[in-house]
């Protein structure tokens, strides 16, 4: 079957989850139109790329399919983890990659705008962050649920809600109870069991391990150098014997001397030899190592309110040839037996997920949407992981390069000028736009886009 042909019933098959047939045009337009080589992916250079010979009308329409129209996200990211699902190899290894993104905004009414620690900046900024739960596997990686973070701030203020379009039912929810809910569903969903990876921004929560534990899913997550973990051979003191007619203890305790120490003070109190160099995966221009060592321990947050032991885990430790001090620390909840370097490449499977969001902002616009409400934002970002599943799946199934699976764009007409420019057609009013971010300064250097196509 031809590329076209598949991915007209690819977006055939989204677009019959979408409620109503006059959908269908809508969504098949826009996803087309973040697979075109076109610079900008907001709405009004998609429908410039989409309908040359009529810009306006299909402009509208596009705003009101991505704006307006109440069809539902989670039904349309539901059949995309269906259609890419089959051909991740989920059998051989799984994982559920927890990530936040931002992205860089201009002004303050913008759903869930506010200062915050930007990662694509490298620092606090005005931004909007959302967290997102993604499929992944040796050969490849999908977001399968995405939601924007509302800050206090916005959650406070129910007029500013209203006026950007955020559900009544929507409250203020931190990142790691949006990212267990995620999970949560995921798991209602019946998607595949897979190991939670997370940065430490997560793992270092000492109750976010715990819930997931309790969901009976395994983790291996970031976590900070202060976590206070009790050493191979050591544990909390059982409860203090009872003295008389008191009421027993029933609390695991702590004694001068007997006290958990920080994952940093135990990965310096190591000897040499207990770090090994490990390799995990090839590299662009070189095989990725480093050095690491794995400890079997007991986390201590908070135990002494505990009546049991917490069970043990691996504590994993990467500590890079010639640096000062270790780089990395990792909590794993895998069997005693497991190796040191299954653990490594299963800690650094989380790099999909950076792939992922580099991919999805530069090459589908992830980051270009130019309206300011929830409706709108969330649809879009459906929308460019729907686009990005297409090509995934066409390089999982036919090894299909990047340029060869995607649309062309029809040539523009030569009067055409985009909205903003100094020679521009009448202005569209009503819909709302922010200047573009081009001129920002990139927190790092940039790099070259790894391409979602490239074998390898």
């Amino acid at each position: 079957m031809a590329i076209n042909d598949e991915l007209e019933q690819y977006l055939e098959r989204l677009a019959g989850v979408l409620g109503h047939a006059d959908r269908r045009t809508g969504l098949k337009d826009y996803c087309r139109g973040l697979m075109l080589p076109i610079k900008r992916k907001s709405v009004e250079p998609l429908a410039a790329s989409i309908g040359p010979l009529h810009v306006q009308a299909k402009h509208q329409s596009l705003h009101h399919f991505v704006a307006k129209s109440s069809w539902s996200d989670s039904a349309v990211l539901r059949e995309v983890r269906a259609v890419v699902e089959p051909v991740l190899g989920l059998e051989r290894e799984c994982y559920w990659i927890i990530d936040d993104t931002g992205i860089p905004k201009q002004g303050k009414h913008s759903v869930g705008v506010t200062r915050q620690y930007c990662g694509q900046l490298g620092k606090t900024e005005n931004c909007q962050v959302a967290v997102s739960l993604s499929l992944a596997s040796d050969v490849g990686s999908l977001p399968i649920q995405w939601r924007l973070y509302l800050p206090e701030d916005w959650t406070a203020d129910r007029p500013r809600c209203a006026a950007a379009g955020v559900p009544d039912e929507v409250v203020f929810a931190t990142k790691i109870e949006i990212a267990l809910a995620q999970v949560k569903q995921a798991q209602d969903d019946g998607v595949p069991a897979g190991i939670v990876l997370a940065d430490p921004a997560y793992g270092d929560s000492a109750g976010f391990r715990d819930k997931l534990s309790a969901m009976g899913i395994s983790y291996a997550v970031g976590i900070r150098s202060a976590t206070s973990v009790w050493a191979p051979g050591t544990a909390p003191l059982p409860p203090e014997p009872t003295i008389g007619l008191g009421r027993p203890s029933k609390n695991l305790r702590r004694a001068p001397g007997h006290m958990p120490v920080s994952v940093k003070a135990l990965a310096l109190s190591l000897p040499a030899e207990a770090y090994q160099t490990v390799a995990w995966r090839e590299g662009t221009n070189e095989t990725l190592r480093s050095r690491f060592a794995a400890v079997w321990v007991r986390t201590a947050h908070q135990d002494y309110w505990r009546s049991t032991l917490r069970p043990p885990e691996w504590l994993l430790i990467e500590w890079p040839e010639g640096d000062a001090a270790p780089l990395k620390y990792f909590l794993a909840t895998a069997p005693a037996d497991t190796a040191l370097a299954q653990l490594v490449y299963v800690t650094k499977m989380r790099w999909r997920i950076e792939r992922d969001y580099r991919e999805l902002k530069q090459e589908f616009g992830l980051g270009q949407y130019e309206g300011r409400n929830w409706r709108g934002l969330h649809h879009h970002a459906t929308l460019c992981i729907a686009a990005y599943a297409f090509l995934l799946h066409q390089r999982l199934t036919h090894g299909s390069k990047k340029n060869a699976a995607r649309p062309q764009a029809p040539a523009l007409p030569k009067d055409y000028r985009p909205r903003g420019s100094g020679a521009s057609t009448t202005a569209r009013t009503g819909f709302d736009q922010h200047a573009s971010l081009h001129n920002r300064r990139a927190y790092r250097p940039t790099t070259s886009a790894m391409s979602v196509l490239r074998i390898g």
